[in-house]
């Protein structure tokens, strides 16, 4: 059995967009998330991984906040695959280094948190001392079927 198309695009934009699915399922908890929390990761986190399963930890390193708003994501209904729709920039490295290669999606801003989604990077990201990682407008992509 396989969700419809439709429904993929619902359940998309209600993860990422904050939109209802009538009668199904709405945004209206007592404190929903407001944003979501992008990782870098060294390696893949895993369909059993949580937000510190391969994340990176060189120093100054922190997840980054996007709105769950149109604003923050931009989902493609014909394919179902969602991309960031700003630039995220994450902390410049202060010492230690790491290849990232796997980015994550969870709601978390610290500590284990519920990993949501996880893609690969079009190409890794080595990061040493002084490197800012910086990831433009569409650089990060999941495809969700």
């Amino acid at each position: 059995m396989s969700a419809t198309t439709s429904f993929d695009n619902s359940i998309l934009d209600l993860i990422f967009q904050a939109t209802a699915i009538a009668n199904i399922a709405d945004n209206a908890a007592s404190a929903p998330a407001t944003v979501l929390y992008v990782s870098l990761h060294t390696a893949d986190p895993g369909k059993a991984g949580n937000q510190t399963t391969n994340e990176t930890a060189y120093t100054s390193y922190a997840r980054v906040s996007v709105a769950r708003t149109s604003g923050g994501w931009t989902i493609n209904t014909g394919t179902s695959t969602i991309t960031n729709a700003g630039v995220i920039t994450f902390p410049t490295c202060t010492g230690g280094s790491s290849t990232i290669t796997y980015f994550g999606i969870g709601l978390a801003s610290t500590g284990t948190g519920t990993l949501l989604f996880s893609g690969a990077l079009a190409s890794s990201t080595a990061i040493s001392n002084n490197i800012t990682p910086n990831y433009q407008i569409g650089d990060l992509s999941i495809n969700a079927n």
